[in-house]
């Protein structure tokens, strides 16, 4: 249970340095990257979730939000490109 908690705590503290990256990122690049890493971090909360509560259900989720943050990546990148 102890490692849930200390787990959780790092998540919110790399959440917040991340969101903080994306309010005062230098260049829309930075902040697409900090959205892509904000992500994933949920994707992997959600994992801890699954494991914590032992449903699977969090791991069907998971696995769509990874998906969908990998296509809205690749679209941003294409996007700032200038090839969409």
């Amino acid at each position: 249970m102890i490692e849930f908690i200390i787990v959780g705590i790092f998540f919110v503290l790399l959440a917040l340095c991340l969101t903080w990256r994306l309010y005062k990122g230098p260049s829309v690049v930075d902040r697409a990257l900090c959205a892509d890493c904000i992500e994933n971090l949920c994707a992997c909360a959600l994992i801890m979730v699954a494991l914590f509560t032992g449903r699977s259900i969090y791991l069907d989720v998971s696995l769509v939000v990874s998906i969908l943050g990998f296509v809205s990546t690749v679209l941003v990148a294409k996007y700032l490109e200038g090839t969409l």
